[in-house]
């Protein structure tokens, strides 16, 4: 069992320019077989605005959260974008500043795409711990694709959006356990060769795609396998006793892929995100989590578990409690 650690609110903003799938630029220069898979991903449409940087949406979906809440954290964690738009300058500070949050512990975490929400938890609860003092950390990320390119072949389409979680010792959504596991052997499977080019020339490119579609995918299963069966025991749990299952959003064969793998069902909340909105990096699953407890699929007292896995190769899992109450705090 974890150190006290709760989401008291969660706040997302997306920026109102809306692009189709079937009208995204790149689907024109792709191969058949590639714009086949990118139509086939269970994406309806995506929100893509150049007018945003990720420090940007991040700080508009904090700054949503802020005021609806009146919170003034001591602490803010900032989960890194995954393509800056300056080397050397800092993005945590910068977001500091954009919030008026000027005497709260800053700094960023990350490194693992789209589970780097776990670090930004585990830190999180870290803190509280340690400082009996601090009562509050926000965690904020703003989700915007590293290149002018959306799809991911063969993974997903991602969409701008940022998101911002408050976080405290007690609140509605406690988080009961995380469990994470990493392989160093992936950390370059997905690279952008953007030294000497131009920006409108950066691509994401997957340097094995046997290597992403059946030795990570075989590797993923076990990983995932593993660890739900060790966040049960530890917990004194069963399958059964759990309600509702959340992932992020990849694509409709990779919620398959988790069904099939675990014997689980997800939550349709999932479906619906990844058809509105795309892939939102770490912003999706506290996404699909409290669209599930918005249309009672977590009743008060129910536990859920939020599924988390990226490319890099890391595998996180959390165990969550709906204790009722303030759990749908959930700005729009």
């Amino acid at each position: 069992m974890t150190a006290a650690l709760a989401v008291r609110a969660v706040a997302d903003f997306w920026p109102d320019r809306v692009t189709a799938l079937a009208d995204l630029p790149e689907l024109a220069e792709l191969p058949e077989d590639r714009r086949r898979t990118c139509l086939g991903l269970g994406i309806d449409r995506v929100h893509a605005d150049p007018r945003y940087d990720a420090v940007e949406l991040a700080a508009s979906a904090a700054g949503k959260l802020l005021a609806e809440t009146g919170a003034t954290p001591g602490a803010l964690l900032v989960i890194g974008s995954r393509a800056p738009e300056r080397l050397m300058s800092s993005e945590a500070t910068r977001l500091q500043s954009l919030l008026g949050l000027t005497d709260a512990l800053t700094f960023s975490v990350g490194g693992l795409g789209c589970v780097s929400l776990t670090p930004a938890l585990l830190t999180a609860r870290g803190l509280l711990a340690a400082d009996p003092q601090l009562e509050q950390v926000l965690v904020v990320h703003g989700s915007k694709p590293p290149t002018p390119r959306r799809y991911r072949h063969p993974v997903t389409v991602s969409g701008d959006g940022g998101q911002a979680v408050l976080l405290s010792r007690t609140g509605p959504v406690r988080v009961l356990d995380i469990a994470q596991a990493t392989n160093g052997h992936y950390w370059d499977l997905f690279t952008v060769d953007f030294r000497d080019r131009a920006p409108a020339d950066w691509s994401e490119e997957c340097a094995d795609l046997r290597r992403y579609s059946f030795q990570l995918a075989l590797e993923g299963r076990t990983r995932l396998r593993d660890l739900y069966r060790e966040l049960l025991d530890r917990n004194g749990m069963t399958a059964a006793d759990v309600t509702c299952h959340v992932s992020q959003n990849l694509s409709a064969g990779a919620f398959r892929f988790t069904e099939e793998a675990l014997g689980v069902r997800l939550s349709p909340a999932c479906a619906n995100n990844l058809a509105s909105y795309g892939h939102l990096g770490p912003n999706d699953v506290l996404l699909n989590l409290y669209t599930a407890i918005a249309e009672g699929e977590l009743p008060a007292g129910s536990r859920a578990v939020v599924f988390n896995a990226s490319p890099v190769a890391a595998w996180s899992l959390l165990l969550v409690e709906h204790g009722g109450g303030e759990a749908e705090t959930h700005y729009l």
